[in-house]
């Protein structure tokens, strides 16, 4: 069973209640289960057909690249980074495929000028990123993010408030930038009891600059 904490759940798609909690299940299953490392986020998968074929997208802290490779098979160019490229194995072999090593917490923003038709950020939060990831957008360009919220702690780790979402914060800090297709907040009791956020949202101003 899962639970509506905040009671948000938001999408300009006509969804069922019932499939919505299903898939937000199985996504965490695939953020929590080291079995399914390589299972794409269904909510990533829902939604990264969305992005534009007219530029590359951004696959944030990629870890062993799950995202990078259902984006390839969809037929995006991919730019893959995190701080440690090791677990990419083969994906980084894949055509479609560009790497990039760099600290996102403790260095300069290293793709500045740089802009993207779509940027998945899951399981990763580092608050200071959000104007420069706004900002990497192009026009039409889609976000996709989903990461672990506040609540979290009383399940287990991660635990850090450092690490979990503010109530609501994630639709806070999207809403006013850019049109939401879909937005959940939400308590999970099933694989595993967890906390989670997630939006896809698209770019609707030339100048997303903060």
């Amino acid at each position: 069973m899962s639970r509506l904490r905040s009671g948000l759940l938001y999408s300009v798609e006509p969804i069922l209640l019932s499939n919505s909690l299903r898939v937000c299940a199985n996504s965490f299953a695939a953020m929590t289960d080291p079995h399914l490392l390589d299972t794409p986020s269904p909510w990533v998968a829902r939604f990264a057909p969305r992005i534009p074929r007219s530029g590359k997208v951004l696959d944030v802290a990629c870890g062993a690249g799950r995202h990078s490779r259902l984006l390839v098979g969809l037929g995006y160019a991919v730019l893959a980074v995190d701080i440690d490229l090791s677990r990419l194995g083969n994906v980084a072999e894949m055509p479609g495929v560009a790497t990039l090593q760099a600290d996102l917490e403790n260095a300069p923003w290293p793709l500045e000028g740089q802009r993207f038709a779509g940027i998945i950020v899951t399981n990763y939060l580092h608050r200071p990123l959000f104007p420069k990831l706004l900002a990497s957008l192009l026009p039409d360009g889609v976000l996709i993010y989903e990461t672990f919220a506040r609540g979290n702690e009383r399940f287990g780790k991660p635990s850090n408030p450092d690490f979990l979402l503010l109530p609501g914060e994630l639709l806070s800090v999207i809403n006013a930038r850019m049109r939401i297709l879909a937005y959940e907040d939400l308590d999970v009791d099933t694989p595993k009891p967890a906390a989670v956020q997630r939006i896809c949202a698209v770019q609707t101003e030339e100048d997303n600059s903060l």
